[in-house]
């Protein structure tokens, strides 16, 4: 009697936040809120502090609630458009080395960016790019709520319990949570709360997540 072949397991897939995570966009972020903050005669360090912890609008009603949104939000897309051309971006240790290692079609990039100035920065950094790509206008609701990680998994074909988030933020990970997935956190001294696993860099974890991606 033979014993019959076993079944393979089901594929793995990973999904990677972007600034923070996979380029450190750090010095550009505070530059561009810096210049935005003086165009409106605000403090930049006060400024930079609240964009921190909250989405542009509510940045915007908090600091400058006498202004226009709308023409706030343009005049920051503007500066931040142009950092994408000009500024100078790296991406994090490892992240070229881990996305080449990657399956075709086991991995995607969910942003609270835009896709255009998504593809700018790895244009810039020269990292590959996947094929699927969430970005804010792709969504209606952006992290924290699930919905940005639970179409990425839709697109994907992939059960939430299947899917690997990778973050550095904590409305990031409040995301990947909600959405029932595993999550790990990236690239801070001390873990973040709430992920499953927490790594200082992304070059310590990039064996781990290779290692959950050949599970399937």
């Amino acid at each position: 009697m033979t014993s019959e072949p076993s079944r393979p397991g089901r594929r793995k897939y990973v999904l990677f936040d972007v600034d923070g995570t996979l380029i450190d966009a750090v010095n550009n972020q505070r530059r561009v809120w810096a210049t935005w903050a003086e165009r409106y005669d605000l403090n930049p360090t006060e400024v930079y502090e609240v964009a921190l912890r909250t989405r542009p609008l509510e940045t915007f009603a908090q600091v400058a609630p006498n202004q226009n949104p709308q023409n706030c939000l343009a005049t920051l897309h503007e500066l931040e458009d142009a950092d994408v051309r000009s500024g100078v971006y790296s991406a994090f240790d490892g992240a070229s080395e881990l996305l080449q290692a990657l399956p075709p079609g086991s991995w995607a990039l969910v942003t609270s960016n835009y896709e255009h100035r998504v593809r700018g920065r790895f244009q810039r950094t020269g990292l590959p790019l996947p094929s699927l790509i969430v970005d804010a206008a792709a969504v209606p609701e952006g992290k924290p709520s699930p919905t940005p990680y639970l179409q990425a998994a839709t697109h994907l074909g992939a059960p939430p319990e299947d899917c690997l988030v990778i973050e550095d933020a904590p409305s990031g990970i409040r995301s990947g949570l909600s959405a029932g997935m595993q999550v790990w956190s990236v690239n801070t001294a001390t873990a973040p709360e709430g992920p499953h696993r927490h790594f200082p860099t992304l070059r310590e974890a990039l064996p781990h997540i290779l290692a959950f991606a050949e599970q399937g």
